[in-house]
């Protein structure tokens, strides 16, 4: 499998290496079981941070797309093909604006759902 990143694309690296793997996998390119570079040598190769491999590998892990097996590796999820169809970042953003949408025509202002927003995020209430 071949993985180019184009540090000119809006898109950010990491997000450019999780799209790739994910359509590794749903290609076949990529099959239960391969194993993956550790993040310093998929890196290296890249010529990219090892933080920013690091995230991609984190986020592909999250959707069950890669599993991590301490010292022995890290490798393609038994489930990938499956969970490479999910997308969670789309799912947040489909539901968050249905949700600020709902608020807004039950007449919210921008100001409230920023501050309710904003304590939600940091577990405080009024």
């Amino acid at each position: 499998m071949e993985i180019n990143i184009d540090i000119d694309d809006p898109v950010p690296l990491f997000a450019q290496l999780v799209t790739q793997i994910k359509q590794a996998v749903n290609q076949e390119k990529l099959t239960a079981g391969d194993a993956l570079p550790s993040i310093r040598q998929l890196a290296n190769d890249l010529t990219m941070n090892s933080k920013t491999v690091a995230k991609a590998y984190r986020l592909l892990e999250r959707d069950g797309v890669i599993q991590a097996r301490g010292y022995r590796g890290t490798f393609i999820h038994p489930d990938a093909k499956q969970n490479s169809t999910l997308d969670l970042n789309e799912w947040l953003h489909t539901t968050l604006n249905d949700t600020i949408g709902k608020l807004k025509a039950a007449g919210i202002t921008d100001s409230e759902i920023r501050i309710a927003f904003s304590q939600a995020m940091n577990n405080k209430q009024n």
